[in-house]
């Protein structure tokens, strides 16, 4: 089942989804931790009557959920009827 066309387009869309999706996730959050090393005078700044990075470190909480949200939305559209497809083909 592993060499079926159906299992390498299911392979292939999601990675095609996930991938980007993670390195994306994963320069924001380096971006973050880089700005908060590296210029802390501008993490200091006021905005809101909050701090910048207090604002930046919401946002990191805000943009996981949302990439959750959209992911399992997408999966759950794109990716579990081929997954049902696939077990129901390998079952029986």
């Amino acid at each position: 089942m592993q060499k079926s066309s159906e299992f390498g387009e299911l392979r292939s869309a999601f990675r095609g989804f996930t991938i980007p999706i993670a390195i994306a996730a994963l320069v924001w959050f380096v971006g973050f931790t880089l700005a908060a090393m590296y210029l802390p005078e501008v993490m200091a700044r006021t905005v809101l009557g909050l701090n910048l990075g207090i604002w930046l470190g919401f946002a990191q909480f805000f943009t996981t959920f949302l990439i959750t949200w959209v992911y399992i939305g997408y999966a759950n559209k794109n990716f579990e009827p081929r997954q049902s497809a696939i077990r129901s083909k390998m079952e029986g």
